[in-house]
């Protein structure tokens, strides 16, 4: 189909359209993952119906709408798949990469129709292989991938030719069945509908301003309650607000879960990965999965693929050793890599744990001063925690050479990018011949946060509270200062400090308290200390954008408005983290400007 020939799709013929891209993206979503599991249990009939009737549902709708690529190659396709479901053909390794080719084809040829691209895809070279398999000329001596099926399906298929045969002669209760069934499946399918995001992100601003306005509701209550205490008009206010309270929650939970999605959208394209790596660099992995059904907002799924893939490819290529060398250590030669995802409180944790070689603390230091990231001195002051996360700077890698899977430096600085965009946090463990594991944290939405009111200066800020580790009070002679920049020693670690007024220029009053407040904050593998003056507690908060007038300020994730009416900014922790930095090598900069200025004076 050429791209002029989209235009015809008007109306009704366009919504068709858009149906059969958001069905077939449906449909590929769950093909990924059955061809992988068709692989591994090629014994199993009832997959191998599965995979059939998907593959032919593509190839029917996508005849009535005329896309003629994706129908040839979907109908050779389905024959190979018929012939294995009928027990005619085994399921080998080649066969199995014949397959998987030809579905990354029908994938590419779905993603040219969503762009409107009507330009060909070379298809030839698949049809040409797929019909190979279906006449039994592709090189039938190689081993199946396990034990044939064919008994199996045989049986399944008498089975079904006999219920075939009875059906014709059935009488009318079981025609009455069938339209049950019929009626059944078509409830099933009314009860879904389709919503553009564009309208879920319109209700979830709207729940965001009525959040607002339910706490200045509770704000003017509380106020009215302290000053008319016992009043029946309070009594009445009070019980109007705690209702409104409760509806507003409960809406605001229930447009968040629509815009939620299972993990498992992300999930299952990395069995495919895992699959195509092992074959590449010669190894056996078992990947294996869990909480595929926990849910995230869209918005954050979209985002959290790139940080997945990498983090699976460095696990494959760095972390599992060879079979030979797993046999040496006395671990088994299969290598094992584990994806997990729970919720934690308001927050999602994605963890990927292999059983490898784990990371040389050591390998990495050499590397960071070959590439002049830190010197000698620094790498001998580092600790183990801090020496990891030498992996996230941008252009360092441990691999010797550069393959087509990894050795390019960009991996980790991609996984360090994105999961901070997000907000989140990221967190190596690792031991020498044991394995790694990487822990991302992630806000379950970006919309509505949970904030820690904070005071510096008479200003009150809020900073998010997904980026807030913990909270300490130390003695202000605990606080000490190393090159001019202010630190504390927290547990096993040297915690960089900021003064919140400082970065914002903001007028200091001295305070007589002997005490300080420290909230720590983490961003991907970065820590900091905020130094504030008071903590004014956990609220909800509404991130709104500071509008047109202000636009972006650095440092400055957007603003809300309190109960009492106050507009306070929200800290964006990624660049307030740069800005420290900022502030730092100004500093640096002056007070080596100031010893060079000493000793000239000295001399």
């Amino acid at each position: 189909m050429s791209s002029q020939q989209f235009g015809q799709y008007e109306g009704e013929m366009a919504e068709l359209l858009d149906s059969f891209i958001v069905e077939t993206n449906e449909i590929f979503e769950k093909l990924g993952p059955d061809l992988i599991s068709l692989e591994k249990n090629p014994n199993d009939p009832e997959l191998h119906n599965r995979i059939f009737r998907a593959v032919h549902t593509v190839k029917g709708t996508s005849s009535f709408l005329g896309f003629d690529q994706l129908t040839e190659l979907a109908h050779n396709f389905e024959d190979v798949l018929n012939k294995i479901r009928k027990g005619e053909l085994l399921v080998t390794q080649q066969r199995m990469d014949v397959m998987f080719s030809s579905f990354d084809v029908l994938k590419e040829l779905l993603f040219r129709i969503e762009q409107r691209n009507g330009e060909p895809v070379e298809i030839e070279k698949s049809i040409e292989q797929l019909q190979a398999i279906a006449r039994n000329e592709d090189t039938a001596e190689e081993k199946p991938v396990a034990k044939s099926s064919a008994p199996v399906v045989s049986s399944a298929l008498q089975n079904e030719d006999k219920k075939d045969e009875s059906s014709k002669e059935s009488d009318q209760p079981k025609v009455h069945e069938q339209q049950t069934a019929s009626q059944l499946q078509l409830k099933t399918a009314e009860s879904t509908i389709r919503v553009d995001v564009s309208r879920l992100d319109e209700l979830m601003n709207l729940v965001g301003e009525l959040v607002l306005g339910r706490n200045r509701l509770s704000q003017i209550n509380f106020k009215m309650n302290e000053a008319f205490e016992g009043h029946a008009m309070v009594r009445d206010l009070v019980e109007t607000s705690s209702q409104i309270d409760l509806i507003t929650t409960e809406l605001q939970m229930a447009v968040m879960k629509t815009r939620m999605v299972q993990i498992a959208k992300v999930f299952n394209k990395m069995p495919r990965l895992v699959r195509d790596l092992s074959r590449e660099l010669k190894r056996d992995i078992d990947l294996q999965m869990y909480g595929e059904e926990t849910e995230l907002d869209k918005s954050i799924i979209e985002e959290i693929n790139d940080p997945l893939v990498h983090i699976l490819r460095n696990a494959a290529d760095h972390g599992i050793e060879s079979a030979e060398e797993r046999k040496k250590l006395g671990k088994p030669e299969k290598g094992t890599v584990i994806i997990k995802a729970e919720h934690e409180g308001n927050h999602i944790v994605i963890s990927i744990q292999d059983d490898g070689k784990g990371i040389d603390i050591e390998k990495i230091k050499k590397k960071s001063i070959e590439k002049g990231l830190i010197t000698a001195q620094q790498a001998a002051e580092l600790s183990k925690r801090e020496a990891l996360n030498l992996i996230f700077a941008p252009g360092l890698s441990t691999a010797e050479k550069v393959s087509n899977v990894s050795g390019r430096g960009v991996g980790m600085d991609v996984v360090k990018t994105n999961i901070t965009k997000l907000k989140g946090i990221v967190d190596i463990e690792s031991e020498i011949g044991v394995g790694s594991k990487f822990i991302i944290k992630l806000p379950l939405t970006l919309a509505i946060i949970q904030g820690l009111l904070v005071k510096s200066s008479n200003e009150s800020f809020a900073i998010p509270l997904n980026s807030v580790l913990e909270v300490v009070r130390v003695r202000k002679e605990e606080i000490n200062t190393i090159n001019g920049f202010e630190v504390i020693r927290l547990r096993d670690t040297v915690l960089p400090l900021a003064r919140l007024n400082q970065i914002f220029s903001v007028d200091r009053q001295e305070k007589e308290d002997a005490w300080q407040y420290i909230v720590v904050v983490g961003l991907a593998e970065e820590r900091l200390g905020i130094m504030v003056d008071s903590l004014l507690g956990q609220r909800e908060v509404v991130i709104k954008s500071l509008g047109d007038y202000l636009g972006s300020i650095q440092g400055i994730a957007g603003s809300t408005i309190l109960g009492d009416g106050k507009v306070i900014m929200i800290i964006d922790v990624g660049q307030f983290l740069t800005l420290t930095k900022k502030k730092n090598l100004e500093l640096s900069s002056v007070n080596q400007f100031e010893k060079e200025h000493l000793i000239e004076q000295a001399s």
